[in-house]
C-alpha cells in the first residue's frame, strides 16, 4: 500500500493533494519500524538483536544510495534527452512500483512467527522456538492485555526512550529532509547535490552495522552506539567552523553527520530485548516512534545548517536498566522465590519476569 501511495504521488497538482498523499504515506509506513523490530525480537537471542536490527535498519542508507543514483540519472537523462513526464514524476514511480513488488514478496515469504513458517519443517519450527527460550519474552501470543498497556504507560523507561527519540530526531528531521540543500549551500549544482549525498547513505550502513556488532559482541550497545552521535556532532562542527570556501570539508562533515542513527538504533533494539510482554512492547514501540515522527515534525521547522545537533545522553537509560537488574536479582535471590514452570512462554512483561534480565 506504501509503494502504491508513492506512485500517487506523481499524479498531485496541487498542494492540499501533496498533503493528503503525504499523510497516507505516514499511514502506511507507520507500522514498518515496529513491526520489524518485533519479528527481530521473535526471531532471534537477546545478544543477536543489536547487529540485525541494526543490519535491516542500515538499508536507509542503501536507500539513499540507491535513491541517489537513480535520481541523479533520470535528472541527467532528461535533460539530455528529454522525458515525456517531469523526472520528479519518474522518480515516484520507480520507487513506488519497486516497493510493491518488494511488499508482495515480503507478504508471500515472511511468518508471522516460527509457528507458521512454510520454510521450515515441524522439528526447525521447534527449534527455532526452543533457541529463543532464553529471551523470557513468549511467542505468538498477540492478545491485549489492558494491565500491560498500564504498565507501559506508567514505566519511566519508556518515557525516556520517548524523549531521546524526540529530542535525537529534531536535528535528523532538518538533516535527512533538506540534505540536498545542505549540499548546494556548500556550492554544488542541485544535480550534483543528488549525487554528493550517496556516501552519507555508505556512512550510515557502516556506522549501524559496526556499532551493531560490537555492541552485541561487548555486551553495552549504548556505549558502543554513542561513538555515532560524537562523529554526527564533529560533522556538523565541521559544516559550522570550517570556511564557506571550504567546500570539500565541509561536504565531507555532513557525512559524518549520517552517523547518527547509531543510538536510535540501539534503543530501538533494546526496546526489542528489555521490553516483554506483547501488548506492552507494541505499546512502548509505538511511543517511541510517535516520539521519533514528531521530531521528525519539529525538525524541518526549526532546523537551521549552522546549528549543532543536540543529543540527549543515554545514562538515563543505563541507570534504569542496572537498577531494575539489581532489584530482580535481590528478588530471585529470596529463599522463598520459585520460578514457575516454562514461565518463559508465558507473555509475561518484564517487569513481572523475575528471571528477566535487561540488556545494555
Amino acid at each position: 500500500m506504501w509503494g502504491l501511495v508513492l506512485c500517487c504521488l506523481a499524479g498531485v497538482k496541487s498542494y492540499s493533494g501533496g498533503l493528503a498523499v503525504r499523510f497516507f504515506l505516514g499511514v502506511f509506513e507507520a507500522a514498518v519500524t515496529p513491526g520489524f523490530a518485533l519479528f527481530t525480537s521473535q526471531w532471534y537471542t537477546k545478544k543477536e538483536q543489536g547487529t540485525r536490527i541494526g543490519i535491516w535498519f542500515s538499508f536507509n542508507g542503501w536507500a539513499q544510495i540507491f535513491g541517489g543514483l537513480l535520481a541523479y540519472g533520470i535528472a541527467k537523462g532528461a535533460r539530455l534527452h528529454g522525458s515525456a513526464i517531469a523526472p520528479w514524476k519518474i522518480v515516484f514511480l520507480v520507487t513506488g512500483l519497486f516497493t510493491m513488488a518488494m511488499g508482495a514478496l515480503f507478504l508471500i515469504f515472511m511468518p508471522d512467527s516460527q509457528l507458521n513458517a512454510r520454510w521450515l519443517n515441524p522439528l526447525d519450527r521447534r527449534l527455532a522456538i526452543e533457541r529463543v527460550r532464553v529471551n523470557q519474552q513468549g511467542i505468538g501470543n498477540k492478545h491485549f492485555k489492558a494491565y500491560q498497556l498500564k504498565e507501559a504507560l506508567l514505566d519511566p523507561l519508556t518515557w525516556a526512550f520517548a524523549f531521546y527519540a524526540l529530542a535525537a530526531d529534531i536535528p535528523n528531521g532538518g538533516i535527512s529532509n533538506f540534505f540536498s540543500q545542505l549540499i548546494v549551500s556548500f556550492g554544488y549544482t542541485p544535480e550534483q547535490s543528488l549525487l554528493y549525498g550517496t556516501p552519507g547513505g555508505a556512512i550510515e550502513i557502516i556506522a549501524l552495522i559496526l556499532c551493531g556488532y560490537y555492541g552485541d559482541r561487548f555486551g553495552n550497545r549504548l556505549l558502543i552506539s554513542t561513538s555515532g552521535l560524537v562523529l554526527s556532532i564533529l560533522g556538523m562542527i565541521l559544516i559550522v567552523a570550517l570556511p564557506l570556501s571550504n567546500d570539500v570539508g565541509r561536504l565531507i562533515g555532513y557525512y559524518l553527520t549520517q552517523a547518527s542513527p547509531t543510538l536510535f538504533v540501539a534503543l530501538l533494539s533494546l526496546i526489542a530485548t528489555n521490553v516483554a510482554g506483547y501488548t506492552k512492547k507494541t505499546t512502548v514501540a509505538a511511543i517511541y516512534l510517535i516520539s521519533y515522527c514528531a521530531g521528525n515534525i519539529i525538525g524541518p521547522q526549526t532546523f537551521r545548517p549552522k546549528d549543532a545537533p543536540r543529543y540527549v545522553p543515554a545514562e538515563i537509560t543505563i541507570i534504569c536498566c542496572w537498577h531494575q537488574n539489581r532489584q530482580k536479582a535481590t528478588f530471585r535471590a529470596r529463599p522463598d522465590y520459585l520460578k514457575l514452570e516454562n514461565q518463559e512462554w508465558l507473555d509475561l512483561t518484564d517487569k513481572e519476569n523475575p528471571e528477566f534480565i535487561y540488556s545494555l
